[in-house]
């Protein structure tokens, strides 16, 4: 892959490359890949999975569209284990997408830029929320979370980051992912990886 060319060069994250080759792809029904990604936040994976499976059974397996979202009663949304904070932002992404007419080809097409200003307007989506969508459902290779936990962790083992504050160690992050240019998203999933299997304790 002609990514592990440019991440290779960085000497510490190299020996991860050998695990896997990653493949990013576009996925559809954006909104609803959105919703997914609130329904997980603060939760585990396992139990995200669980909670998602609940929201796509009521609506008989299949995925919904935003109409569908919204003639959603909130009481049926809080029974699969939504907080009344999520039920509200889950109706807010299908308000927004609705109102505003946007379609999977519209965010396909816009640099991840201006998909972060455009869908952080939406109350209860951050800018970590839409970095997870341009990951793994708009496929742009170039993205770096910053802010994701997992990912943080990771750097501060694999580089031996030392930091006093959340914004210093933010701009070690920062300095560091200059090195994977073009390749972000790659370096952010096989950090991810590394930190789940392999990373010491």
């Amino acid at each position: 892959m002609s990514y592990q060319l440019t991440l290779q060069k960085d000497k510490r994250l190299a020996p991860l490359l050998k695990e896997d080759v990653y493949t990013l792809k576009r996925r559809r029904n954006t909104a609803i890949r959105l919703i997914a990604s609130i329904i997980s936040q603060q939760l585990s994976t396992k139990v995200a999975k669980i909670i998602f499976d609940r929201f796509i059974a009521l609506y008989g397996g299949k995925e919904p569209n935003c109409d569908q979202v919204l003639a959603t009663d909130p009481m049926l949304l809080r029974g699969i284990g939504l907080s009344n904070s999520k039920v509200a932002y889950v109706q807010n992404v299908a308000q927004f997408f609705k109102e505003n007419k946007i379609t999977d080809k519209q965010l396909y097409d816009m640099d991840p830029a201006t998909v972060i200003d455009l869908l952080t307007q939406i109350k209860g989506v951050g800018r970590w929320t839409v970095e997870m969508l341009l990951m793994f459902s708009l496929g742009h290779e170039n993205v770096f979370a910053v802010d994701d936990l997992g990912i943080q962790q990771a750097m501060i083992k694999l580089y031996s980051i030392k930091y006093e504050t959340k914004k210093e160690l933010q701009t070690k992050m920062m300095a560091k992912s200059k090195h994977w240019e073009g390749y972000k998203t790659y370096a952010c999933l096989h950090l991810w990886k590394w930190k789940d299997t392999k990373a010491p304790v």
